[in-house]
Order: structure tokens, then C-alpha cells, then sequence
């Protein structure tokens, strides 16, 4: 099934995408609760529904993130191996983890805000999973049950906040709109192939990534494992995979967004993004 959430920002509605690619509301027959709606038996239960009864919403109307501001937003670093070659770092040897503020988190097509003082903000394209049912101490065989589904996210960087000075990554990734999610959260059940899906991402019609979640490092169900070994992940927490190579740091000479651009992200199975890049009031 593919998850969404629609409407005004703070007031967003749950819904789900038909057969047909129609957007179906169903708000007043599910539970706000993340632990309950993603829950693998209330999927189901929505899955056995006949969705042509429900209602249909209007096309067009805007897309909140897939998910509701989550208790954790987990990324990971130099995931991919091309990547860290671009950025002529070696190969972890575990995973490189780090949080964004979970408050970053926007809709698929919402503008994407260059804050004040910011000279180097740049683009990376990721798959992303939430957590479906609380994990701690999971072991490798068990992960995909925890995973409630996948999506897109564009893990926006400000690389002077995140590289220099004290180099803290938390500062360069947690600006208001640097989490953009979505436009669904695809069950498992849907994406066919999860460690080789195609990845794009393109800023004013230019390639600018391309790349396959083939060459990820550390894959889900070992990333799941392994965090879960550190703290526990709550439904609807988010944790993003890394990025293949071709974000503007890797350029060269570096290439960084600027206000009127266009960003578009797809990755195979997971819909599409699109946001416009703004400078902060």
C-alpha cells in the first residue's frame, strides 16, 4: 500500500493511494497513533477495504510528509560506496549514524528554505524507512518486521555548518524544511527489490545523481540491527540510508543550491519530489 498524509501543514490528513492512483481518505477509520496505524495488522485490515467507497480527494491538493513528526530521525553517513569515494573518504567500517532534528521534516513538494547565513546548502537523495512496531536489540532476521514501509527523502546539508569548525553534523543537516519525505510511505510488500532500486536527482532539469541502492554498504535490515543495538526506535521513527554520489561537494568545483532552483528526486517504485529552493525572509 502506498501511506500518505495530505492537506494544510499541522492539520494533515491520513489517506492512502487506490489502484487507480487516486488519493483516498482515510482519516476517520484509522488512529493517529503511529504505533497503531502502522501497525503490519491495520495495513492489512486497510488492504482487505475496498477503497472505491471511500472518499476521494481532490487532485492536487498538497502532500504532507508520509509521516507525522517522528520521536527519532536517524541518518546515516557515507552509506554508499561511489560516494564516499567522492568525497575521497575511506569505506566505513560500521555505520556512520547521526540525527537530523525531527522538526526538519516537510512535504515532498514543499519549498526547501536556504537559511539566513548559509553558503554551501546541497542536495542528497535517499531511501528512508519507518519503523512500524518498537525495536530494541533486533536481531539482522527479524528487522523487516519492524519496518512499516520506504520513501524518499532529500537529506538537505548545509556543509560549512556540517564540515567546518567543529564539524558537527547535526548543525549542517536540521534547518526547517532540510527533511523533505515522501510523497508516500510504500509497505514492503510493494517495492520489489529494495537493495537495487534506481535513485535520480536533478536541480533545474540537470542530472545532477544518479545511482542504485546496490551499492549501499550497510543494508536495511543490518541498519536496523545495528542502531537498535543503541536505542530504541519507536513507530513512525525515520532513519535515512545515505546517498549515492553527485551531490554538489562532490562537484568540481563544488556546486551549491541557490534561491529560484528546482529540485527533483525519483527513485524507483517510491514517486517522485519536487521542491522549490528559497532564501529565508
Amino acid at each position: 500500500m502506498k501511506l500518505v498524509r495530505y492537506g494544510n501543514p499541522g492539520f494533515e490528513r491520513r489517506g492512502v493511494i487506490d489502484a487507480n492512483g487516486s488519493l483516498r481518505d482515510v482519516h476517520d477509520i484509522t488512529n493517529d497513533d503511529p504505533g497503531v496505524f502502522l501497525d503490519q495488522d491495520s495495513v492489512e485490515t486497510l488492504r482487505r477495504l475496498d477503497l472505491s467507497i471511500l472518499p476521494k480527494v481532490d487532485e492536487g491538493i498538497r502532500l504532507g510528509s508520509c509521516v507525522a513528526v517522528p520521536t527519532n530521525f536517524i541518518a546515516v553517513g557515507l552509506n554508499y560506496a561511489d560516494h564516499a569515494a567522492e568525497s575521497g573518504m575511506p569505506i566505513p567500517v560500521e555505520p556512520i549514524l547521526f540525527s537530523k532534528a525531527p522538526n526538519c521534516i516537510v512535504g515532498p513538494n514543499d519549498d526547501v528554505v536556504i537559511p539566513r547565513g548559509s553558503l554551501k546548502t546541497d542536495w542528497e537523495i535517499e531511501l528512508a524507512f519507518v519503523i512500524g512496531k518498537r525495536a530494541f536489540n533486533v536481531a539482522e532476521n527479524e528487522a523487516m518486521s519492524h519496518v512499516a514501509g520506504f520513501c524518499i527523502c532529500n537529506d538537505v546539508s548545509e556543509r560549512s555548518w556540517q564540515i567546518e569548525g567543529t564539524g558537527q553534523w547535526l548543525k549542517g543537516k536540521s534547518a526547517p524544511t532540510f527533511g523533505p519525505l515522501g510523497p508516500w510511505l510504500v509497505t514492503p510488500d510493494e517495492v520489489k527489490n529494495v537493495d537495487n532500486l534506481q535513485m535520480e536527482l536533478r536541480v533545474d532539469g540537470k542530472v545532477m545523481q544518479t545511482g542504485s541502492t546496490a551499492t549501499m554498504i550497510f543494508k536495511v535490515p543490518y541498519l536496523l540491527s545495528y542502531i537498535s543495538k543503541f536505542m530504541e526506535l519507536l513507530p513512525g521513527d525515520v532513519v535515512t540510508t545515505g546517498t549515492p554520489p553527485g551531490v554538489g561537494m562532490g562537484k568540481k568545483p563544488p556546486i551549491y543550491l541557490e534561491a529560484g532552483q528546482l529540485m527533483d528526486l525519483s527513485i524507483e517504485n517510491l514517486g517522485v519530489q519536487r521542491q522549490a529552493v528559497k532564501a529565508q525572509g
